[in-house]
């Protein structure tokens, strides 16, 4: 691993990429996000709805966790107009001008990020516009991200199985960054509403495969109904696996902290609980296991962002030192 700027990619989508994001900025790291492009829900379900583009809610939120959040630009960028004639986010038009105007979403990204003065690169998983899938295990199809990520359908079903309406392909410069990249990063994040929609494009699995980095998974702080109903840590990786292989993951981190009471108990009236785990219950993975403190210390049950950093840093520096 290169001692001096480690090339790390984080995949993800949502406030979980975010949350890595935000903390890795400031250090000395080669820092890229491969994002996922499944999100059909609010001001971005409109915008595909209404314009044919490419989800730009999730590129929009990697793109200001990379920017300093005292600007004026990347505040604008979270800007939210509020009435009945136009309802968006202007990071949203602002991402899909850019991409007409620059003749195409990549080319957009590229610009916004230089515009905002990124520290680091974003790049969409694919350059296709598909829309996800989820079997049940009633065998119901469930159409739409938005409609997994908010289930209407009976929320304490099992996920089967996730995959995309039609074919697509892997973005051949995110492929191409996991490939060079030092150590990947998958979550956190909703796993099978910002992760999983990664790891099923074609030539995501690959490239994964093919790289020589040191694979890093970090596992959520709390169930969400409709998704992971009652997962413990170790059904989150088993999850993975499955669209992955076995053995994927060089690192798993999980959350060693419980929230007070008070925080919990607004969750539980969601269905929601906190992740629990047994170290013992992946005995058999070849993976080394971090347990550490990584809740924000108020507000929503978060992954707080120096916390995360930190344990990210501690895996590169165990590598550098290995």
């Amino acid at each position: 691993m290169n001692q001096n700027r480690p090339k790390v990619v984080v995949i993800g989508g949502g406030t979980g990429i975010f949350s890595v994001l935000s903390g890795l900025k400031d250090y000395p790291v080669d820092l890229s996000a491969v994002v996922s492009m499944a999100d059909s829900g609010g001001s971005t379900g409109r915008l595909r709805e209404e314009f044919g583009v490419l989800p730009p809610g999730d590129i929009r939120m990697a793109l200001v966790a990379l920017s300093e959040p005292r600007q004026t630009l990347a505040q604008l960028f979270t800007y939210r107009f509020e009435g009945q004639s136009l309802n968006h986010s202007f990071g949203n038009l602002f991402l899909v001008a850019l991409a007409d105007i620059k003749g195409g979403f990549a080319n957009g990204i590229h610009e916004a990020a230089r515009i905002l003065g990124a520290k680091g690169r974003v790049f969409p998983v694919t350059l296709d516009n598909v829309h996800l899938r989820a079997k049940l295990e009633n065998d119901q199809i469930i159409e739409g991200e938005a409609n997994i990520d908010c289930p209407k359908h009976d929320g304490s079903l099992r996920i089967e199985q996730l995959y995309y309406d039609k074919p697509c392909r892997v973005n051949p410069e995110a492929a191409q960054v996991i490939r060079e990249a030092d150590l990947v990063v998958i979550g956190p994040g909703d796993l099978f509403s910002s992760i999983i929609p990664n790891l099923i494009v074609p030539g995501i699995k690959e490239s994964l495969a093919e790289s020589k980095a040191q694979k890093l998974y970090f596992c959520n702080l709390m169930t969400k109904f409709g998704e992971t109903n009652d997962f413990r840590g170790e059904d989150f990786v088993w999850e993975l696996e499955k669209y992955l292989k076995p053995n994927i993951f060089d690192w798993i981190i999980f959350n060693n902290h419980l929230p007070d009471r008070e925080r919990v108990k607004k969750y539980e009236k969601e269905n929601s609980k906190v992740v629990e785990y047994s170290i013992e219950a992946l005995k058999n993975h070849q993976v080394r296991i971090l347990e550490k403190d990584l809740i924000r210390s108020s507000g929503y049950i978060r992954h707080d962002f120096d916390k995360v950093a930190q344990a990210v840093l501690e895996v590169i520096q165990s590598q550098n030192n290995g």
